[in-house]
């Protein structure tokens, strides 16, 4: 009895023993990472963007392209950064593989785009159709921010293809994006040098992404 009783006993040890295994194999195998600054500033559908901030958040997240993670940027407390303003009006991110070098004007960062939509979550990346360019000057440097529409039309909550219907169309919306960019970081911070179209954008992503006028979307 007492043979028997050890025989499924060990039994017993033996198929947990290969459960407990099988459950550390799963566990260990973790699935590639997206690598978000690698991915092409195109793609077959348009321009690739790539979500940091939510609409209607105030918390100011960046991502961090040494770790490829999003933090919540930090006050020189060490506290969790959030905008002394309304919320952000739209989806903000920015254009991976570009770059806008400081010894060429840029700020040393990747492109900004603003993607209207309904809120995306953090880390999204998302194909989206460029529309224009809002230009200003923020602490004595010039920055570009890309306004943008998702291509997929079931995501879109503006109907509209270029800059031209997006200036005529959608005037309100334009004033809405350019007084928050000139007052979310306080009045006076930046200064308004001008509206771009849709093809300047794109001649400024593949400036700062080095794509050739031959590499089109």
């Amino acid at each position: 009895m007492f043979l028997k009783f050890l025989k499924c006993l060990v039994f017993l040890i033996l198929i947990f023993a290969g459960q407990s295994c099988r459950e550390e194999t799963k566990g260990s195998e973790k699935p590639a990472e997206v690598v978000y600054k690698n991915l092409p500033a195109f793609n077959k559908m348009g321009v690739t963007a790539v979500v940091e901030i939510p609409a209607g958040t105030n918390h100011k997240i960046e991502y961090e392209p040494e770790t490829n993670l999003f933090k919540n940027d930090k006050t020189a407390e060490g506290k969790e950064r959030v905008i002394n303003f309304l919320p952000y009006p739209a989806n903000y991110g920015f254009i991976p593989s570009t770059l806008m070098s400081k010894d060429e004007g840029g700020d040393g960062d990747p492109m900004d785009v603003l993607i209207i939509a309904e809120s995306l979550p953090t880390g999204t990346v998302i194909p989206v159709k460029i529309l224009a360019a809002l230009v200003i000057k923020d602490a004595g440097e010039l920055d570009t921010k890309l306004i943008a529409v998702p291509v997929e039309k079931e995501k879109q909550v503006l109907k509209v293809n270029d800059f031209q219907e997006f200036m005529i169309n959608y005037d309100s919306v334009r004033r809405i994006i350019e007084s928050w960019f000139l007052n979310y970081e306080g009045p006076g911070n930046s200064t308004l040098i001008g509206w771009r179209d849709d093809d300047f954008a794109i001649s400024e992503i593949k400036k700062w992404s080095g794509e050739n006028d031959s590499n089109d979307e």
